[in-house]
């Protein structure tokens, strides 16, 4: 009669399970799409901003930011009940012309780790 496997052995085969899926889910965010988009030309004030992932983000460890030459603009404060791969937020009316960078710092819910991005994007009102 052969023996049950011991109570260690099943442990360690799901220990085992457990990294394996981990490890195949281990591949870096992606960026499916943002707005602005890359290199966009905004043409009005209080534009809107978001970056969609290709999988659920944490909305309350994540951010927005607006920089412009290395210097944050506006600190902007994503809302919470939006698609779960959506970071999405409104801008105050405050972008002059200029040359700008929308950057994120964002959390997946499954991972520790923070991810960071930034597209470049520009703002020509009075012209």
């Amino acid at each position: 009669m052969g023996r049950p496997p011991s109570r260690r052995v099943a442990v360690l085969s799901s220990l085992v399970a457990l990294a394996w899926t981990a490890t195949a889910r281990a591949e870096p965010l992606k960026v499916v799409e943002t707005g602005p988009a890359a290199n966009a030309v905004l043409k009005q004030q209080g534009e809107s901003f978001f970056v969609r992932f290709d999988r659920p983000i944490d909305h309350m460890s994540s951010r927005l930011i607006i920089m412009r030459d290395g210097q944050v603009i506006e600190t902007l404060q994503p809302r919470l009940k939006t698609e779960p791969t959506v970071l999405f937020a409104a801008a105050a009316p405050t972008l002059g012309d200029g040359q700008y960078t929308l950057t994120w710092v964002v959390k997946t819910t499954e991972d520790v780790e923070l991810v960071r991005g930034s597209i470049p994007f520009s703002v020509s009102i009075s012209r």
